[in-house]
């Protein structure tokens, strides 16, 4: 018996001593199927680097065992999250992890379908695979899993129906499926859910009312189903149904109806969230009695009414968001209670009265907007004193008046001071320099006076500051380089004066810059641009001189670079050619000189180009046909020459073609009507001569064509028949013969201006031009025209009534621009801009007739313009005293002709008439003689 007790006594300690290692060691079939599934992965981190056969399993990154396993230590929990792998879980072999009770790959770049084969894991409690690119639909084989109590699939790009069979897990309580493209299904089919707490459907796909099975699982206190495409009422059922609710968000789906009143039931929700829906009857009194309210978000809604000052009660609340909802309301000063407040935004809706000083009491105030209202009345300061922690203060587009407080500068946390669009007044504060965080500043559209301060220099992490659209007077201070931070630095439309300062050109950051609509002068800093990548430039209408800095486009960024209406020389910067990112150019009206194509090479991108008024030579060289998004080109007053390579009809985007008053020679290239976008041509004032190419296209969109001044030959152009939409044809001054064709009258209904003067026009006026309601202007003077005036203009109805003019214009010749510069905006908060003009608005506003003995150019008031010239032919016959009948005429020339007979007794009529001509005729009566002229000055009328 003895001899037996020494070796057990061995064998026992043998198998103790064996214990802890076996507490330290997983099965080897773990260990193979978790370094097999690592071989499928994509592991650019080397996050799993550790995992080897030379480590025991449970010593591995993000595995943990359960010793207490009977058979020995198994894994437990596999917590991968936030590792960046990428591939699959079709190569983990589940079945060989039969103790796993967590599954955590959280965070990282995994793909392809959950597979059905995970239900395998029989131990599982918890599920995280969320925020990942999972795809493909929920396997209903996880409604198998019995165990499950936290299963999370949020943020992945899972389809189809949520299968039923999850809603039968007996133990589940944490529910997330939101962020996903999950779509309808029959709700019907799902059991309630009495054991979940926590129950997220965000951001899916769902529609139609608010889920059955939802207000079954009579557990929940946590409830997400925003951002879907539910509808209906919000049930009144719901407190009673789901007493426990702390969260609660219903926003951006498709409820309607008012806010439920027994909603005030639900005494342990602190989080309501109902934003952007379709709700209705105002916001609820029952609010305020919910004293346990810490975030309270209604906006974008149809709300309407009152903000009820019961709100006020709110002592939790932290978060108040109503913005855009239709509030017609004053600010009840009992809101300055809620002293935990630190969200407050009312934007967008119609309140009106001033800011409340009592907002002081909301002193953990961080973001405050309340802007696009009615607001009216000064900021209070005290606003500014009370609260230290402000971050966002956002009072934009309203009517506030007054000052801006210097009490400002005591919310030293301020990062982002919005009070644009107001009435503001006064100076800017020199006080502002203190806000030491501030990162935007937006000051623009007031009426602010004085002087830029320089204290604004100590600004150096402002990324933003504008200050455009008021009366700010002085000098850019030389401080402002030391904004090192500073983005965007807009100061367009004030009253500024002096040279844009050097040091400009320190602020390495630096993008957009916009001075334009001021007074200033001098030369810009000639390193501006240089090391840095500039986006948007605008100098426009000032009175700049020198040259363009050379450096200006050296980032290769810039997209926008607007110079015109100054004074500057020189050859445009040769850093323009190579700068690809171009949109936008208007540099007219300067006196640049040298090629344009040395300045200008392939621009793809390139919008809209203007250099018109200036002193550029060379010729268009064929990468002009490359810039295939071009759909504005001006470049008329130049001395520019050559003829038109073909490759310039590739310009298919080209809607308004300005080429006049060039040196351009030759016949137009045959192509030229494959422009088919084009509006508005002005080719006039060159050496072109031919005829005009035919074309194959049924219609052309033109609407105004100039080819004034040229060679051009051949009879009337059939061209011009196919131009249905047609306002203004001048061919004027060419070399065209034969009959003015009758088809003009039907074929061109929306023609106003016609003017067809100094060529070789020849046989009798057709009648038919009586049939253009709308023409306003007909010049057909200098021709071998026959015949009689006829009797039918009297029915050209456009002439009939006087055009309106501007209260602040005299009809006289403009040299001035007819499209104002636009301010641009970097940052989306700016809503307003002015409208450009349409191709077609421009193609009205310029038109060049004999007015008063010699040519003028109308612009901007071209289309109030009523007159006809039929002067230099050989009519004959008497004046019809129908065109009495044509009282809106300003001027009317029929001299140099053959008429006879009296003048017609009703030509004191035309009361708006400034200049008649009948001279050298042959008519005859008491008032006229041959070879007289007859003149009414400007602002008489011709009397019997």
């Amino acid at each position: 018996m003895a001899r037996l007790v020494l070796p057990l006594l061995i064998i026992l300690v043998a198998a103790a001593a064996a214990i802890p290692a076996l507490a330290n060691a997983a099965t080897p079939t773990e260990a193979e199927a978790l370094l097999a599934w690592k071989a499928s992965l994509q592991d650019d981190a080397a996050a799993l680097s550790g995992w080897s056969r030379a480590a025991p399993v449970c010593a591995w990154r993000g595995v943990a065992c359960d010793a207490s396993a009977a058979a020995g230590a198994r894994v437990a929990k596999l917590r991968l999250q936030g590792l960046g792998l990428g591939g699959g879980l079709d190569e983990l072999d589940f079945a060989a992890l039969p103790a796993l009770a967590e599954l955590d790959l959280n965070g990282n770049n995994f793909t392809g379908a959950i597979p059905a084969s995970i239900t395998r894991l029989r131990s599982l409690t918890s599920l995280d695979l969320g925020n990942n690119g999972f795809s493909d639909s929920i396997p209903p084989q996880l409604g198998d899993l019995s165990g499950l109590v936290d299963l999370r699939l949020y943020n992945n790009n899972l389809v189809g129906a949520i299968p039923h069979q999850l809603s039968r897990l007996p133990n589940i309580i944490h529910f997330d499926l939101g962020a996903n493209y999950l779509t309808d299904q029959d709700f019907g089919k799902f059991s309630p859910m009495p054991t979940v707490t926590f129950m997220s459907l965000y951001l899916n796909s769902f529609n139609g009312s608010f889920p059955e099975f939802v207000l079954r699982s009579g557990n929940i206190t946590y409830l997400d189903l925003s951002q879907n495409t539910l509808f209906g009422k919000i049930p009144d059922t719901l407190p009673e149904k789901l007493p426990n609710l702390r969260y609660l968000n219903l926003s951006i789906n498709a409820f309607s109806g008012s806010i439920p009143a027994s909603l005030g039931k639900l005494m342990k929700l602190q989080d309501l969230r109902m934003a952007g829906n379709n709700l209705t009857g105002g916001i609820p009194e029952f609010l305020g009695s919910m004293p346990q309210l810490r975030i309270l978000e209604l906006g974008d809604n149809q709300l309407g009414g009152a903000i009820p000052p019961v709100l006020g009660r709110l002592q939790m609340l932290q978060r108040l968001d109503i913005k855009n909802s239709g509030l017609v309301s004053t600010l009840p000063s009992q809101l300055g209670n809620l002293k935990n407040l630190i969200f407050f935004e009312l934007s967008l809706n119609r309140l009106s009265g001033g800011l409340p000083p009592e907002f002081a009491g909301m002193r953990a105030m961080r973001y405050f907007g309340i802007s696009t209202n009615n607001l009216t009345g000064e900021i209070p300061p005290a606003l500014f004193t009370s609260w230290p922690e402000l971050i966002v203060f956002q009072v934009q587009n309203n009517s506030l008046t007054g000052k801006i407080p210097s009490e400002l500068s005591k919310a030293r946390k301020l990062e982002f001071l919005y009070l644009f669009s107001n009435n503001l007044s006064g100076s800017i504060p020199v006080e502002l320099g203190e806000l030491e965080n501030l990162v935007e500043l937006d000051l623009s559209e007031n009426s602010l006076t004085g002087p830029i301060p320089s204290s604004l220099g100590k600004l150096k992490q402002l990324t933003k500051l504008a200050l455009f659209f008021n009366n700010l007077t002085g000098t850019i201070p030389p401080e402002i380089g030391n904004m090192t931070a500073l983005q965007s630095f807009d100061v367009n439309t004030n009253r500024l004066q002096g040279e844009l300062p050097a040091t400009i050109s320190s602020l390495r950051n630096l993008q957009y810059l916009s001075v334009f609509n001021n007074y200033m002068s001098g030369t810009i800093p000639p390193d501006l641009g240089k090391g840095i990548a500039l986006q948007h430039v605008s100098f426009t209408n000032n009175s700049f001189s020198g040259e363009l800095p050379r450096h200006i486009c050296d980032g290769f960024a810039l997209d926008q670079l607007t110079a015109n209406y100054n004074n500057f020389t020189g050859t445009l910067p040769p850093c323009l050619k190579n700068c690809t990112a171009l949109y936008r150019v208007r540099l007219e009206e300067n006196h640049f000189t040298g090629d344009i194509s040395e300045a200008f090479g392939v621009h793809r991108i390139l919008q809209y180009l203007d250099v018109s008024g200036n002193k550029l030579t060379g010729e268009l060289s064929s990468d002009w046909g490359q810039c295939t998004n071009l759909t504005y080109l001006s470049i008329n007053g130049n001395s520019i020459s050559g003829n038109l390579d073909s490759t310039f009809c590739t310009l298919s985007s080209l809607q308004f073609l300005d080429l006049s008053n060039n040196r351009f020679n030759g016949e137009l290239p045959s192509c030229w009507w494959e422009l088919q976008a084009l509006l508005f041509m002005d080719i006039s004032g060159n050496d072109f001569y031919g005829e005009l190419p035919a074309t194959e296209s049924l219609e052309l969109p033109l609407q105004s064509m100039h080819l004034a001044n040229n060679s051009f030959s051949g009879v009337f152009p059939n061209i011009v028949r196919k131009c249905g939409a047609l306002v203004t044809l001048d061919m004027g001054n060419n070399k065209f013969f034969g009959h003015i064709p009758s088809w003009i009258g039907i074929s061109l209904p929306l023609l106003r201006i016609l003017i067809l003067r100094s060529n070789n026009f020849s046989g009798e006026i057709p009648t038919e031009l009586s049939q253009l309601s709308e023409l306003q202007l007909l010049d057909l003077a200098s021709n071998v025209l026959t015949g009689f005036i006829p009797t039918s203009f009297g029915n050209l109805s456009s002439m009939t009534q006087a055009k309106t003019l501007p209260a602040t214009e005299y009809f006289n010749a403009e040299s001035s621009p007819f499209q104002p510069e636009v301010p641009q905006v970097p940052k989306p908060h700016r809503r307003r801009e002015p409208k450009n003009q349409s191709p077609l608005d421009q193609s009205r506003d310029r038109v060049s007739i004999q007015w008063k003995g010699h040519e003028e150019t109308f612009q901007r008031t071209a289309m109030l313009m009523t007159g006809i010239d039929l002067s230099g032919n050989s009519l004959y016959g008497e004046i019809p005293k129908e065109l009495t009948y044509l009282r809106g005429l300003r001027f009317l020339n029929l001299s140099w002709n053959d008429l006879s007979g009296s003048i017609p007794e009703r030509i004191g009529n035309l009361n708006i008439l400034e200049s008649l001509d009948l001279s050298w005729n042959e008519l005859s009566g008491i008032e006229a003689s041959s070879n007289e002229e007859y003149k009414v000055d400007e602002g008489q009328n011709f009397c019997d």
